[in-house]
């Protein structure tokens, strides 16, 4: 990949983007990770006002830390990038005061997970709605379009997606290209939505070079009886996730009322 001539057509694309669109800039949410590290740097390169906002929810140090990092480097080379942090712990702690305790429910931990993502996406959208500001989205190819790794209205919730027609292993090559700090380019990716240390890999049961392949490979129309193995286990559980998720990557459905019935 030509990660320079890449790099140039996606902040000319934001560029474009913006202008036409009559804003005046981006919001990121920048959590420490890999993907918004990326995205946050792409859009300081526009030279349109960048804020990159920081929304703690009982989030480990080490991301705490590795967001921080980045933010530093980035205002040190971008005049145009400024940050803020809103600490949104105490309000997902408010929120689960208000609503019925259902402890007995398996999917209670998933459902405060992703409105942990849905709370931030709020913020990222007052921050937008203030300064008339796009918010820019931070998920890859993978995580859009192949396993629905995201939140629906929540990291879901975005403006515009300057990286996902980006495998995982091309957004690593661009953070390089653009000088994301090495703590984040070895950091191992996690949605931190958990207050723990697991990782996307120990969510999802794959790694992101796995579910490379097994992309790779829907695309040319294989199916899981042409492995065996290992490579059968991770086509298996791409084509499952792909499946499931598909209500994330479709536009909402609209029920059509025929006609007559209208008259």
């Amino acid at each position: 990949m030509q990660t320079d001539k890449v790099v140039n057509h996606i902040v000319s694309w934001l560029e474009q983007y913006a202008t036409n669109a009559k804003m005046s800039g981006f919001v990121v949410g920048v959590s420490g990770g890999i993907d918004s590290a990326l995205t946050s740097t792409l859009c300081a390169k526009t030279g349109f006002p960048t804020l990159c906002v920081e929304m703690p929810i009982h989030q480990a140090q080490s991301q705490v830390t590795r967001a921080q990092e980045h933010i530093t480097q980035l205002k040190e080379r971008y005049s145009n990038v400024s940050s803020i942090e809103v600490n949104l712990t105490t309000v997902f702690e408010t929120f689960k005061t208000e609503v019925p305790d259902d402890s007995e429910h398996e999917t209670l931990f998933l459902s405060l997970a992703n409105t942990r993502a849905r709370i931030r996406m709020t913020t990222l959208y007052y921050f937008a709605g203030l300064h008339k500001y796009l918010v820019a989205g931070t998920g890859n190819k993978v995580e859009d379009f192949g396993v629905g790794f995201y939140t629906k209205y929540g990291d879901g919730g975005v403006d515009l997606s300057p990286i996902a027609d980006l495998m995982k292993s091309e957004v690593y090559a661009l953070a390089a290209e653009v000088g994301v700090p090495a703590s984040i380019q070895n950091a191992k990716p996690t949605d931190g939505l958990w207050g723990d240390d697991r990782t996307d890999e120990d969510q999802i049961g794959a790694t992101y070079d796995q579910l490379e392949w097994a992309m790779q490979q829907d695309e040319l129309k294989k199916t899981e009886n042409d492995f065996e193995g290992e490579e059968k286990r991770v086509f298996v559980l791409f084509k499952r996730l792909n499946n499931a998720n598909q209500h994330k990557m479709q536009p909402i459905p609209v029920c059509k009322i025929p006609f007559h019935l209208k008259k």
